[in-house]
């Protein structure tokens, strides 16, 4: 399953989200800061979907109510969670 996932309140404005089964298998955010985008990017390949909703879920940046990481809990909450746990 792939999905594109516009974000809110982000610098990113865009994750690319592939999954296969219930297990991430790529991310990549368009925008914001490389270095961090990376780096969550790695952290949630080959993790299960539901896991990675838990570790990101709620992450705050700048006060913002959100961040790049819940962001793509989020988007993951949306679009397969209710398939998937």
């Amino acid at each position: 399953m792939n999905i594109q996932y516009q974000t809110e309140k982000t610098c990113a404005h865009l994750i690319d989200i592939q999954i296969d089964g219930d297990i991430v298998t790529g991310v990549r955010f368009t925008g914001g800061c490389s270095g961090n985008a990376q780096g969550v990017s790695a952290l949630a390949k080959n993790r299960p979907v539901c896991e990675v909703v838990e570790l990101l879920r709620g992450i705050d940046c700048g006060g913002k109510g959100t961040s790049c990481p819940d962001q793509l809990a989020r988007a993951l909450q949306k679009e397969a969670v209710g398939s998937i746990c």
